[in-house]
């Protein structure tokens, strides 16, 4: 779960969570108290969890960029300083033979974050991606529809990769963001950065907001011909000019759909927008309305139990969406859906520890919701594309609910 601003109903962190569910189960190591993958590290004979192969037909590429916001500056870090952000292009390739598959979490990065979950030996066992670093573009004559994306608090850019390579193998560039000062990230010099607990850093929905329409600043620089890297490193090839900005939606998870809302609320320049489980406690509150597509997939924060939700609900003036899974929890609309069952494999967990963590939803049925609801959702607003999916109730996932 998020923490400050943003807590559960339960008034526990996500990694809090965790730990109680495990707690209950006396048979269940302490290791598995930690994130999924280093977990099932822990194991003999288990090298590596392994993220959801994308279903599209084109291979991935990805590259990291360094990215400074000089309209921003940055109290925290000092005069002189501005906002500084990781971030990281996904796109369809051309040939991805000759290029290396990009892991989960820079190494120094996934050390800071398992150090401060206490399992800083297993650093070199987390997942990798599909994506395969540098490759180049696949070019069509089209430029690519694009997607920003923006995690939850005191999380990570990764932990929505089996959503992004979903989006991206079906012909979508998607740009990720790691939010300074609540998420684990490394720059390109070496230098970690992790989540403070500083009242005065920016990392309040309205600061994420910020940083995804920076991001837009420099996927336009993008699609003129120019490169946004502070550092001008070399792109991969065919990137420059083959983006297109005319055709952006953004979407979040937690704290991320919320400032996914923020930012759509500021900004016309996305034209649909979605939220996993958000909890749309937007400070200071909404005064105006949203009149371009808007999807609510929902677990937790929902209409029926938080009046923020519901008060977003209503200032939705165009195309709105509600759906929620049946047992879904706030963690199962993400790549813990998929980690966490290997761990309890691993293991031996009971059903009920289990389910404690991601839900009651099955898994499996999980994961093709988190492939299939969003790329309709975005398919339909920004290429045009109707697969019917989002119009009810439908025998392939009975476990999704449309609510009015």
């Amino acid at each position: 779960m998020t923490t400050t601003p943003f807590s559960s109903r339960k008034g526990m962190t996500r990694r809090g969570l965790l730990g109680a569910a495990l707690a209950a189960g006396a048979a269940v190591p302490l290791a598995a108290a930690g994130p999924a993958w280093a977990a099932a590290a822990a194991a003999p004979g288990v090298t590596r969890l392994t993220l959801p192969a994308p279903t599209g037909p084109y291979p991935v590429g990805t590259v990291p960029l360094h990215l400074v916001d000089r309209s921003r500056p940055d109290a925290l870090a000092g005069p002189g300083h501005f906002r500084e952000l990781m971030a990281s292009v996904w796109y369809p390739a051309r040939d991805v033979h000759r290029y290396p598959v990009a892991p989960w979490m820079p190494a120094g990065a996934l050390q800071a974050f398992l150090d401060d979950a206490g399992f800083g030996e297993l650093a070199s066992l987390g997942p990798l991606t599909s994506g395969h670093v540098g490759a180049p573009v696949r070019r069509t004559g089209r430029r690519l529809p694009v997607v920003v994306f923006s995690h939850g608090a005191h999380s990570h850019q990764a932990d929505h990769t089996g959503v992004v390579q979903e989006l991206v193998s079906h012909g979508y560039a998607v740009v990720t963001v790691a939010h300074q000062y609540d998420t684990y990230t490394e720059f390109p010099n070496g230098r970690i950065a992790v989540p403070v607990f500083d009242r005065q850093a920016p990392t309040r929905p309205g600061d994420f907001a910020a940083d995804l329409r920076f991001v837009l600043d420099c996927v336009e620089r993008l699609a003129a011909g120019h490169n946004p890297d502070v550092d001008r490193r070399e792109l991969p090839a065919g990137l420059l000019g083959s983006l297109d900005p005319g055709r952006t939606g953004a979407f979040g998870w937690s704290k991320g759909g919320t400032a996914t809302a923020c930012a759509m609320l500021a900004d016309p320049r996305i034209r649909a927008g979605l939220s996993l489980d958000g909890p749309m406690q937007m400070n200071p509150p909404l005064t105006g309305d949203l009149d371009r597509p808007f999807m609510m997939m929902t677990a937790e924060f929902t209409r029926a139990t938080d009046p923020e939700a519901a008060a977003f609900w209503s200032h939705l003036r165009g195309r709105r969406l509600n759906i929620e899974a049946q047992g879904a929890a706030h963690l199962s609309y993400g790549d813990n859906e998929a980690l966490y069952p290997q761990v309890a494999e691993v293991y031996g967990w009971s059903a009920q520890q289990l389910q404690k963590v991601i839900g009651t939803l099955d898994p499996d049925q999980a994961v093709r919701i988190q492939q299939a609801y969003p790329l309709a959702f975005f398919d339909e607003h920004l290429r045009h594309r109707r697969s019917h999916l989002l119009d009810g109730p439908s025998p392939a996932f009975p476990a999704v609910t449309f609510l009015p």
